[in-house]
């Protein structure tokens, strides 16, 4: 995996090139020299990139091959899609995701009032909203104060009783009633880990009987006017089109009955999000068994083929796949801290006068290990290492003859290893997993990869350098966070390889891609560590520039937001200092100088030293 999958995962956004992994854009920066630049100005800690000509992108393919298959297939009618705020809110992802979609009419979906609030101030003039979940009188109230305002907003209803309250607000208010759809419960399910958001037992959705209730509910009311919207979901990150086109085949059959029975204004058929990224970066695993191109035809073909036969009008088309949008734009970029085998280097030998002659032997081994004896002399070395650590035991040998031992030991296989990279045995490739580094990262898994530790998802990881080099050390990165779980370890299935550095010498950044999906919302403060420094990064034909820069917050404003007195604590820290001890008043000073500077950085480490 010397190109780390770059090829399966990062749908050519990203290129290696002298060494370094760069941006497959205009004038291709390397994201070695964007992070170099961000830590001259002493940033330190985790940082997370944001690049808006990827959601560009991202929009402008599904577009694109939406319209393609409509042309394609004379569907007459049109695509629209939205995103959902709950993917990303953070403000910089969804300033990116309405600038960058805003040629296309490209809406905001909302889950929840606070998300109402953000899409009635976000949304681009004329794009569509559209608002799913559970709703109260409040939330539906914005819905109508939003179609006061002149949004085109939907309001999805989930169960009768929204609608009821739907009825009762129009009643009491001259407010403009914005549009209504239903989302309907299907029989169809979807598949992978959100497979349960279809099928019968789903949470949201009407039934059959409830759709033909909600019809009559809208008769009476004289609002089935505003009914222009079918609605279902079958489940975020599809894995197979199967299900997709089961469910496809069930609402549109919906949506041309309900049309026969009157529902004249009825226009469109809203299929939900769910439309998978690539996270693996591995041959032999897939997200999904089916392509942008697959996905966009098959809608279009079977809604069209249905109307068709039912005679009734192609109903536009929307989508509401937010993963698919912004989880490229995002990469998590943070230093290793150490290497936890380090104290295997060879300066760090210290032999005596007299050693052992075992040991003696181990020093020859070493120093005359070649390509054509290297197997035999791993072997000798295996065998020594065992004989030594019996003498060890009996106390024939002591620590520092234990140590160079083991330093030694441990630098005969890493040569075999390199020696024999080329064509390596099976016995090396079980030795490269035994001899497995700790890599630790200047991250909290908890806070930036909280679906790793959750649900178990993978990312792509790989160097931001030592591209041309290839990567030997079987790799688990652990966090900085004081809990076990904050590991990604080594998996023999889907292995990690990195590169054998000294950080004595210099530094070594790890990338994190495909993390602008829900990675950021769902992060969690697990031992106080919060969002990394965040920068947007806009590139041209000649230079890059580095934009909206989010200092992740200082220690005092962790505990603020938590809760916490900032300034009574700040205060109580310092008069507890004042009253203590000093030899000098300089010390006292420059201690208290310490102190107020560490409360203003942000809680990640700054050296391991």
């Amino acid at each position: 995996m010397k190109n780390f999958g770059l090829n399966i995962w990062s749908n050519n956004n990203f290129i290696i090139e002298d060494g370094q992994i760069k941006l497959n854009y205009k004038c291709m920066p390397s994201l070695l020299q964007i992070v170099e630049d961000i830590r001259s100005n002493d940033v330190r800690g985790p940082i997370l990139l944001r690049f808006p000509h990827l959601i560009k992108s991202q929009i402008r393919t599904l577009y694109s091959y939406f319209d393609k298959a409509i042309q394609q297939n004379n569907y007459r009618g049109s695509f629209n899609a939205v995103f959902p705020l709950k993917v990303n809110q953070f403000p910089h992802a969804v300033d990116a995701v309405t600038s960058q979609g805003a040629q296309y009419n490209y809406g905001l979906e909302a889950g929840s009032k606070a998300e109402l609030i953000l899409a009635m101030s976000k949304t681009p003039s004329g794009a569509n909203i559209t608002v799913n979940g559970f709703k109260d009188k409040e939330m539906i109230t914005l819905g109508f104060i939003a179609a006061q305002s002149g949004h085109n907003i939907t309001i999805t209803i989930e169960g009768l009783g929204e609608l009821e309250t739907i009825i009762e607000v129009a009643q009491e208010c001259n407010l403009k009633v914005p549009n209504i759809g239903i989302r309907v419960r299907l029989h169809s399910a979807g598949s992978g880990i959100w497979a349960k958001s279809g099928g019968m037992d789903a949470k949201f959705g009407l039934t059959s009987t409830e759709i033909i209730e909600a019809i009559s509910l809208l008769k009476d009311a004289k609002l089935l006017g505003k009914l222009n919207m079918v609605h279902f979901h079958i489940g975020s990150q599809m894995s197979d089109i199967a299900p997709l086109k089961k469910a496809l085949r069930e609402a549109g059959n919906i949506y041309a009955e309900l049309k026969k029975m009157g529902a004249d204004s009825l226009k469109s058929i809203n299929i939900g999000g769910g439309l998978a990224v690539e996270y693996d970066q591995h041959v032999m695993s897939s997200a999904r068994n089916y392509s942008i191109d697959e996905f966009s035809s098959s809608v279009v073909f079977l809604l069209g083929e249905i109307m068709n036969a039912k005679n009734v009008d192609h109903p536009d088309i929307f989508t509401e796949s937010g993963r698919f949008i912004v989880a490229s734009h995002a990469v998590l970029i943070t230093p290793v801290l150490e290497l936890f085998t380090q104290d295997y280097q060879e300066k760090l030998l210290n032999f005596k006068e007299v050693n052992p002659p075992l040991l003696v032997e181990l020093i020859e081994l070493n120093d005359l290990l070649n390509n054509t004896n290297c197997i035999e002399y791993l072997h000798d070395a295996l065998d020594h290492m065992e004989s030594l650590l019996t003498l060890f035991d009996l106390g024939y040998i002591d620590l520092q003859d234990r140590s160079n031992a083991e330093i030694l030991v441990h630098n005969i296989i890493k040569k075999a290893l390199y020696l024999k990279s080329a064509n390596p045995t099976d016995e090396l490739a079980q030795l490269q997993v035994k001899l497995q580094e700790r890599y630790l990262i200047n991250a909290s898994i908890f806070q930036s990869l909280p679906d790793y530790w959750g649900l178990g998802q993978h990312f792509p990881v790989m160097p931001l350098h030592h591209l041309n080099t290839t990567p030997l050390r079987a790799a688990s990165l652990w966090d900085i966070t004081c809990d076990s779980d904050g590991e990604i370890g080594f998996n023999p299935d889907k292995p990690l390889y990195l590169h054998d550095v000294n950080l004595d010498e210099e530094e070594y950044f790890l990338g994190f891609f495909n993390v602008g999906a829900y990675q950021e919302t769902l992060g969690m403060n697990h031992n106080l560590f919060t969002h990394p420094s965040e920068y947007t990064i806009t590139i041209d034909e000649y230079s890059y520039e580095i934009k909206n820069a989010v200092e992740s917050k200082s220690i005092l404003d962790i505990l603020d937001s938590i809760g916490y007195d900032a300034e009574m604590l700040s205060s109580r820290l310092k008069s507890d200092l004042m009253k203590s001890d000093f030899i000098t008043e300089q010390e006292k000073n420059d201690t208290l100088a310490k102190l107020e500077l560490f409360l203003k950085q942000n809680g990640y480490l700054r050296t391991t030293n």
